[in-house]
C-alpha cells in the first residue's frame, strides 16, 4: 500500500485499507444498507452487489490521500486484530491547503455498534490526526437536522454550529438542508510568522 496509516484509541483500530478489503467494504455497506440509506446519497444497486466497485474506490481513495486531498480510515474493533469485519469508516475530504487549510468531515457506523460511543471515539482520534498530523486549521461537518446521533458526535467534541446551509446535499432521493458544524485547531491560530509554509 502506498498510503498507510493505523491509528489507535482505547477500544478501536483506525486503519487505511487498500483493494484487497474490498470484500470486508463490501459487507459492511451490504448489512448496513437500509441503516445508512436516509442519510447518504442514493446508490445504484450494483453498489451493494459488485465486488470490483470496492475494489476501485478503495485505489482511489489510496491515490487521492497520497495526494493529500483525502484522509480516510475504516474501522475496526481492538479485538479484531485480523481486520475481518469492518464497523464504521472517518473520512475528511475536500482537503484545501494553502491559506485556507480545511477539509470536510465524514463518518458511519455500523447498525449494530451505535450506542457503544465508539463513533465518537474514532472521530475524536481522526480530528487529532487532522490537525496534529495534517496540518489543517478547520474541519467542517454538515449534518442533518434530523440526525440528533450525528449532531451528538461532534457537540461533544467541540465542534460549534456555523449555521443552516438549505438544501445543501442531495440524500436519499431529497435536496436536504445540513447544520454547518464546525472546529478550529485554535493552536495554530496567532502564531503566523514571515515564511511560514502553509502547504
Amino acid at each position: 500500500m502506498a498510503y498507510q496509516v493505523c491509528l489507535e484509541t482505547a477500544r478501536l483500530w483506525l486503519r487505511t485499507l487498500d483493494e484487497s478489503f474490498a470484500p470486508q467494504v463490501l459487507e459492511f455497506f451490504r448489512r448496513n444498507r437500509e441503516h445508512l440509506e436516509p442519510w447518504e446519497p442514493p446508490r445504484p444497486n450494483s453498489f451493494y452487489e459488485q465486488l470490483e466497485h470496492h475494489r476501485r474506490q478503495l485505489a482511489f481513495d489510496l491515490v487521492k490521500m497520497s495526494a493529500g486531498q483525502v484522509f480516510k480510515v475504516w474501522i475496526f474493533e481492538k479485538e479484531d486484530t485480523a481486520f475481518q469485519t469492518v464497523i464504521g469508516s472517518v473520512a475528511v475530504t475536500e482537503i484545501v491547503r494553502g491559506c485556507l487549510l480545511a477539509g470536510f468531515l465524514g463518518y458511519r457506523m455500523d447498525k449494530d455498534f451505535t450506542g457503544r460511543g465508539y463513533m465518537t471515539e474514532a472521530v475524536d482520534r481522526v480530528v487529532q490526526y487532522a490537525f496534529d498530523d495534517l496540518g489543517l486549521h478547520r474541519l467542517e461537518a454538515n449534518i442533518m437536522p434530523r440526525n440528533k446521533a450525528s449532531l451528538r458526535v461532534v457537540e461533544k467534541l467541540g465542534f460549534y454550529q456555523e449555521g443552516l446551509c438549505e438544501k445543501l446535499l442531495f440524500i436519499n432521493g431529497r435536496w436536504e438542508d445540513h447544520i454547518r458544524m464546525v472546529k478550529r485547531n485554535t493552536a495554530m491560530e496567532g502564531q503566523w510568522e514571515p515564511g511560514f509554509k502553509l502547504s
